[in-house]
């Protein structure tokens, strides 16, 4: 790196600076923002700037490749006063200084960078007036940082990119291209498009904006985190706008599929008995990704949002009623408040593997490519360095690279001091454990520093172990204790018992009791285990017991997408049917699931909706509807309230006042009882065993049929002075198949139904 200049005041000057004005392609933005300051960054570097003298902003000269645009002249009668001086390289991002506005952004390999500006006054429908500063690397540049202090700007209401060139060698790993203005990384708020999913919007130019105009937000005085212990939590995996954005929500229309939509319908999830919600990403993302060319999916929406375009930013389509990236902000706290107000706790699914920029065969410049592209991705340097693909999404964040490994903390920082985070599932997290070139470390730099950073010591993390190039790490994802996991093993393992394969009675005893062979390892506690049998990926809880194969004809990509081993069972019919056995059948099934997710040891997970049985109609890989196969359908909801919801609710909530389901500790032998003496049985579908109590003699018996037939199971005596009361009988009909307050058992045989689960509970 450069050398670091002295750190004095400098001088200010007032310059005409350049306004160049452009036939705008795009449609301009709205003119909202609203900014953060941002922890200094620590790059090897010192905290200053170099030691400069002021001078005038260069007239912009022409640039070849500008998408045909016309550069036009300047002329006095468009000239901007303003002031600036050589600003200094920290924060990154956008920082208030003593009488103006910082500006600094990193670049390693970069040759020249101006900064861009769109002022709130210059804005029209069918021209862009932009401001351009021309960085000087002598005298706006700290090592790799280039900065600048503008004194004049508005503290709201501006836009802002750069344009960056640099090396043009695509054999050396370089993407630079200066007639792309190009999004800040660490801006905190992006402006763009107004409406979610509105086609006419989908070129729009992408912006960094802030607001040091708006007060802070008001937590209020009586606000509390809710600090859950991790053994308590029970984690609703949604997703913010396909919660409320059917018809059937009842909600206006300006509020649908927002963040203060969701506010409206947390009763529902109180009454459920979730206490932590997991949601889909909502930083800022591209969801008309696959619109920008004409292809197979073209007509599909990205719903699910894994297409990060910022890691600060919220998403700013989630605000109502096309509000834009300040009402975004707001109305995020406005949800994570009320959440918090609930008891629920907020968990961020986090997108840090890949970004919106795709691949190298239809590369798509909005920020990081542009930046500095060998810096921010993995590549291939022995092959044209071209991406790497680890994501399966055309690119690979170079996450253990030191300056991209601190914008990722320094993100993670930003969410939970600014917007009060609780924690943070990152998808495909075997990623973050690859170094530069690709190949797995042993002790991932990042990994450890999300563990051991004293910001995010109060947050849940947990990890979904795997990525798309094979590395699976259930059970051995560096953790310093620390990191929890989607634990695979478990879904998998669970659904195999209960479909009714063989040989799987031995590994579903050890998926209950807490996958002790994964997790049972140095201070790691079985509530490292994310448990989960549905996730957002994958069938659906309804599809699993409704379809053997997938049916994703409607992705446009030939059935080719989406899992092929889902080890799911139809009950004899393939997808819907009037015909009320297998319907019955199905119904049993999903409770069963349900139960033994609620009673295995470890952290839960169920997916949206799957407590009245939502369809996708067997697409497993439904990330480009939005639409009812995604949509939270609130009908379905009231229509099976008393039946299907209830039993789902019940069975959490029985799982919140019993604790020794929810242990911290894993299972020892005199925590547990099995009833089975023939375990290498592989026809074996049944398993019965009793969770021992050893405080109040509350013990609780439980068997699982998954066989053609019915079991006359044995029943052991209960604890002394006590006796069994039937709470769970999935084959009874609803209410009786679940009586939370039990109902007396004397006999000493219990008659099990095939395809079915019961639970006792022993009382005084």
């Amino acid at each position: 790196m450069d050398s670091v200049g002295t750190n004095r005041p400098q001088p200010r000057s007032v310059v005409a600076a350049s306004v160049t004005r452009r036939s705008a392609l795009l449609r301009p933005p709205r003119l909202l923002g609203l900014g953060n300051r941002s922890a200094a960054t620590k790059l090897g570097i010192a905290s200053g700037c170099s030691d400069l003298t002021p001078r005038g902003v260069p007239q912009p000269k022409p640039r070849a490749g500008r998408r045909g645009q016309e550069m036009g002249d300047t002329s006095s009668g468009n000239e901007v006063p303003l002031t600036y001086s050589s600003g200094k390289a920290f924060p990154l991002g956008v920082s208030q200084v003593e009488g103006g506005l910082n500006f600094a952004i990193f670049s390693q390999h970069a040759s020249s960078v101006t900064l861009c500006l769109k002022l709130p006054e210059r804005g029209t429908q069918d021209d862009v007036d932009l401001v351009e500063f021309s960085l000087d690397r002598q005298k706006n540049k700290t090592g790799d940082i280039w900065h600048v202090s503008v004194e004049g700007l508005p503290t709201s209401g501006v836009l802002y990119g750069y344009r960056i060139n640099g090396p043009q060698g695509w054999q050396q790993g370089h993407r630079f291209d200066d007639s792309v203005i190009l999004l800040d990384p660490y801006a905190k708020l992006v402006s763009g498009r107004t409406y979610f999913g509105v086609d006419q919007e989908k070129p729009t130019q992408l912006y960094g904006t802030y607001d040091f105009d708006s007060p802070p937000f008001d937590w209020g005085e009586d606000y509390r985190l809710p600090n859950l212990p991790e053994t308590d939590l029970v984690i609703y995996e949604m997703n913010v706008r396909a919660f409320t954005a059917d018809e059937s929500s009842s909600l206006g229309t300006a509020i649908r599929g927002s963040y203060l939509g969701v506010i409206d319908k947390i009763p529902h999830l109180l009454e459920l008995g979730v206490n932590a919600v997991e949601l889909l990403p909502v930083f800022e993302f591209d969801e008309l990704e696959f619109k920008r060319f004409p292809n197979p999916r073209d007509h599909m929406v990205n719903t699910w949002g894994y297409s990060t375009i910022n890691f600060f930013a919220p998403m700013s389509r989630y605000a109502s009623a096309g509000g834009g990236p300040v009402a975004a902000s707001k109305e995020l706290k406005q949800m994570v408040k009320a959440f918090h107000n609930a008891g629920i706790e907020v968990i961020l699914d986090v997108v840090y593997n890949h970004t919106n920029e795709a691949d190298d065969a239809n590369p798509y410049v909005t920020s990081f490519r542009g930046i500095d592209n060998k810096v921010y991705y993995m590549l291939d340097l022995n092959n044209g360095a071209q991406l790497l693909n680890f994501s399966g999404c055309g690119n690979t964040l170079n996450c253990n690279h030191p300056v991209v490994k601190e914008l990722v903390l320094d993100s993670l920082r930003h969410w939970v001091k600014e917007y009060h985070i609780d924690g943070f599932r990152f998808d495909l997290a075997s990623v973050l454990c690859r170094g530069p070139d690709g190949r797995p470390l042993d002790a991932p730099p990042l990994i450890k520093e999300i563990a051991k950073d004293p910001v995010l010591s109060r947050c849940k993390i947990i990890a979904e172990p795997w990525d798309c190039g094979g590395l699976y790490l259930v059970g051995r994802f560096p953790n310093w204790d620390r990191w929890a996991e989607w634990n695979g093993q478990y879904r998998d393992d669970i659904r195999r018992f209960i479909k009714g394969d063989l040989g799987m009675k031995g590994l579903f005893a050890t998926r209950v009791s807490g996958s002790a062979d994964l997790y049972q390892v140095n201070n790691r506690k079985p509530y490292h285990s994310v448990n989960f049998i549905i996730a957002h990926d994958g069938f659906t809880l309804c599809d699993l017991v409704s379809y053997n194969s997938k049916h994703n004809d409607a992705n446009g990509e030939g059935g080719r997408d989406g899992c092929n081993d889902n080890y799911s069972w139809n009950c004899g019919v393939e997808g819907e049917t009037n015909d009320l056995n297998v319907l019955r059948l199905r119904s049993k099934q999903m409770k069963n699931f349900h139960v033994a997710l609620m009673i295995s040891q470890g952290t839960p997970m169920m997916l949206m909706g799957d407590e009245y049985g939502h369809t996708r109609y067997g697409n497993n890989n439904s990330y480009g509807h939005d639409t009812h196969i995604n949509n939270f359908q609130w009908g379905q909801l009231e229509e099976r309230k008393d039946g299907h919801y209830r039993f789902f609710s019940e069975m959490i909530k029985f799982r919140h006042n019993h604790s020794i389901l929810r242990r911290d500790r894993f299972l020892s032998k005199n925590d547990v009882t099995w009833h089975e003496d023939c375990w290498e049985n592989q026809e074996s579908k049944f398993l019965a065993f009793t969770i021992h109590d050893h405080n109040s003699h509350g013990d609780i018996y439980l068997a699982f049929n998954a066989h053609e037939y019915f079991v006359d199971a044995v029943i052991p005596p209960p604890p002394q002075h006590n006796s069994w009361n039937r709470v769970v009988d999935t084959n009874l009909e609803s209410p009786n198949d679940i009586v939370p307050e039990g109902v007396p058992f004397t006999g000493s045989r219990y008659r099990i139904a095939p395809y079915s689960s019961v639970l006792l509970k022993a009382k005084t």
